[in-house]
């Protein structure tokens, strides 16, 4: 692909002036893209010579994307996005984002690189520009249809990663971009990405966790073992849980606990004593208990890397578990696909790792959540017993195709009163209807609300049977009054709990789901 030089020495090859150029374009584009984009020609001035820069479409932590146009040499214009890396990132860091784009990218859903621009710290990447809609914009109007298309193309580029030994770390709609017109996919975004033991990306088998640009909180979040201010407390907030003491099979001078937490509603902070150093072989007498004792107290904290998106992150990420591989992507597309499944975005919107964890019991169970921890070393403790939710009932009664509990809420503790006409899960786990906790994060307003819920309670006038009348209609236009069993059994066996026996990528694009894909 060779390009031809938009200006030479500030004349464009139509005889306009990049003056007038930008003059055209700022009336197009607000003052701050325009500051932006003055900024990012000043800092890499090779762009000038190629690319007119139009608008900023994008921007996240660690970069910025901006669409830009090019005149090729065979005469036509064509668009790429140009992926300017911040300054503070680490050499090393751009480098292996640039060598997965290279090495694995342009197939299989996978975007791939065009072009890189450097001038001194910054960085420009230059990849093809994909037209498409945002998640958040299209679910309410989605096929069934298209959201198993959409799951499969997003497996189908996990499995291409994977045999490369690549761990995206930051699965989410975001990035993986999607043009419903054309039905065209691209997974995008490397710029977390970590390799695994066999990886085929040399960069990768650097331990990027461990750099000190990388090691960045990220905004608005608190470290796992921080304790929740009293105003966070929410019905799901309330069920506090202990994370993140190693099971005792495990070296106990490792170990490390979390903030004591009594009770069901306050949440007490501990201060943490300065650390000192602990006796090698010392037994710590806080074990599964809900306190936490001086010696778990001088112990340094686990190193794990925990990069991603909240509300994608998968358990072994939010209990720090050092071993970590690409399951934590398939997990982050099982998050992706309950978002679907149900109309609602995010599905999950958590403060810290404390509550997300928690969130996750809500839906997955408070007993099968400890003991997944325990096979990965982590010990986990929950004041409440929260029930598994049936995935199928708790999805149609987000999308209202099902009343909600209402007053025949199911209790969290022990089973409803119907527990035995509900389908049990492989293990003989008896799964419930969702609960009132489940569903109150979603009716104020942290998940997409669908329109056109039906009414539950009380006299319907004819407006209100026409508008459900109309809802039911859509709904079966779009497919969601036929949902086979295979998609919630594909989205149970994304959203394992336990990392080595979640189900893979390619595995998953074997599942009967995809048969005639």
């Amino acid at each position: 692909m060779e390009l031809s030089p938009v200006c030479t020495d500030g004349i464009s090859t139509d005889g306009c002036t990049i003056k007038s150029d930008r003059a055209q374009r700022k009336s197009k584009v607000p003052r701050d893209v325009e500051v932006d984009i003055e900024f990012l020609y000043k800092a890499v001035p090779q762009l000038n010579k190629v690319f007119r820069i139009v608008d900023k479409i994008g921007e996240g932590t660690f970069s910025s994307v901006y669409l830009g146009e090019a005149q090729m040499r065979d005469g036509r214009k064509e668009r790429f996005a140009l992926k300017h890396l911040i300054p503070t990132s680490h050499p090393t860091r751009i480098a292996a984002e640039l060598q997965c784009l290279t090495v694995a990218g342009g197939k299989d859903n996978v975007m791939g690189v065009s072009y890189c621009f450097r001038k001194e710290d910054h960085v420009v990447i230059v990849m093809p520009y994909m037209e498409h809609q945002a998640i958040v914009d299209i679910i309410s109007s989605l096929t069934f249809e298209e959201v198993r298309l959409y799951i499969y193309h997003l497996l189908k580029s996990l499995k291409h990663i994977h045999q490369f030994g690549i761990i995206h770390r930051d699965i989410k709609p975001n990035n993986f971009l999607y043009n419903r017109n054309s039905k065209m996919y691209a997974l995008v975004d490397f710029g977390l990405a970590q390799g695994t033991a066999d990886t085929q990306i040399e960069l990768l088998k650097v331990d990027l966790t461990r750099l000190s640009k990388m090691q960045r909180p990220v905004f608005g979040e608190k470290n796992l073992n921080s304790c929740l201010p009293a105003s966070s407390t929410t019905k799901q907030a309330a069920i506090m849980t202990e994370l993140v003491k190693p099971i005792k099979t495990e070296d106990p001078a490792s170990r490390r606990c979390s903030s004591a937490i009594r009770g069901p509603v306050a949440v007490r902070s501990q201060t943490q004593k300065p650390q000192r150093t602990v006796q090698q072989g010392l037994t710590c007498n806080c074990y599964l208990t809900d306190r936490v004792c001086n010696i778990c107290l001088s112990r340094k904290q686990q190193v794990a890397a925990r990069a991603g998106t909240p509300g994608f992150r998968a358990p072994e990420v939010l209990t720090k578990c050092p071993n970590q591989g690409t399951a934590i992507d398939v997990w982050s597309a099982g998050v992706i696909l309950l978002s679907l499944l149900s109309g609602r975005y995010p599905f999950f919107k958590a403060s810290d790792d404390l509550i997300a964890l928690t969130q996750i019991m809500t839906i997955r169970g408070s007993r099968e959540t400890i003991q997944a921890a325990k096979s990965f070393g982590k010990a986990v403790v929950c004041s409440k017993e929260l029930p598994k939710q049936d995935l199928r009932t708790l999805c149609e009664t987000l999308r209202g195709r099902r009343p909600s509990p209402g007053d025949e809420v199911t209790p969290l503790h022990g089973a409803s009163k119907d527990a035995a006409h509900h389908p049990k899960t492989p293990d003989d786990t008896p799964t419930h209807r969702p609960t009132e906790g489940t569903l109150k994060q979603h009716e104020s307003g942290v998940g997409q609300t669908l329109p056109n819920h039906p009414e539950h309670s009380g006299s319907k006038d004819a407006s209100t049977l026409l508008d459900k009348q109309s809802s039911e209609v859509e709904s079966s236009e779009r497919g969601w009054d036929r949902v086979p069993d295979g998609a919630y059994n594909l989205l149970d066996r994304l959203m394992d709990l336990n990392p080595t026996t979640r189900i893979t990528a390619a595995q998953a694009l074997q599942h009967p789901l995809f048969k005639d894909l």
